[in-house]
């Protein structure tokens, strides 16, 4: 008999005359409680992934696009230690890591005016795909600015996805590879907070994931009152806010 599918969660066992569509060899439920609000939850780390957003030059380091903008990048900067901390734990139990990144095409072909807008407002300066003076061009797939900050090392068997919207939902593999593996919790983490992670975590939760923000493992260069609405309208509309010390106490007390 031949299992036919890339997961085990979701695979057929095949074999002359016979298909078996049970997916019977699903990976049994490990239940982890984890301190959050506005409440406690109980997740399944058999189920759970681990969303990191936009980790990126261009955003989080010295001489990428915001820096060059002059915007401080600091807040940016701040998930990069308890990431360092998380990621190893999560990959030792099995939890999948998701790089969802920006890589625009040279062409811009898929970029409606509104996006290249929100880059470059007054038409002055560069936007995405053009090359910053001294630098390399913005977010464009394949260049500096689109690759992961040194400081975080992906592993072999991580997941990357590639965005061209705020939201890693929109007109991406992403929903078809998390469904494929069967997860439907999902932690986020990354910058910026109240941008590109909110809007990816918020269309999770209408396409029905379980959405968990890790407060110490994202940030955000805008102002502190859009943090405030950010962490808000997750608890009140979305799901959960925790930390990563939340989630490794947790993972770490399981049965």
């Amino acid at each position: 008999m031949k299992n036919m599918g890339s997961h085990a969660a979701n695979r057929w066992r095949v074999e002359a005359g016979r298909c078996d569509l049970t997916r019977g060899e699903r990976p049994a439920p490990r239940p982890v409680a984890v301190a959050a609000q506005p409440q406690d939850v109980v997740v399944d780390a058999a189920r759970s992934a681990l969303v990191i957003v936009d980790m990126q030059n261009d955003f989080c380091a010295r001489g990428g696009y915001l820096d060059h903008r002059g915007i401080d990048i600091t807040p940016d900067r701040a998930p990069i230690e308890p990431l360092r901390a998380l990621v190893p734990v999560l990959r030792a139990q099995d939890v999948p890591i998701v790089w969802l990144n920006w890589g625009v095409r040279r062409d811009l072909l898929n970029i409606h005016p509104s996006l290249l807008h929100a880059h470059t407002q007054d038409g002055s300066g560069a936007g995405l795909g053009e090359r910053i003076p001294g630098g390399a061009e913005i977010l464009l797939k394949g260049s500096w600015g689109a690759q992961i900050v040194d400081e975080l090392n992906p592993g072999e068997q991580d997941i990357h996805v590639t965005k061209h919207r705020f939201s890693g939902f929109w007109d991406t593999e992403l929903d078809s590879i998390l469904r494929n593996m069967g997860r439907t919790t999902l932690f986020f983490a990354g910058v910026n907070a109240d941008q590109c992670v909110m809007t990816t975590l918020e269309d999770a939760s209408f396409l029905g994931y379980d959405v968990l923000m890790l407060r110490d493992c994202v940030g955000t260069t805008s102002p502190a009152y859009c943090m405030q609405a950010t962490e808000y309208n997750v608890k009140l509309l979305y799901g959960f806010m925790t930390d990563s010390k939340a989630l490794v106490a947790g993972l770490e007390s399981a049965p």
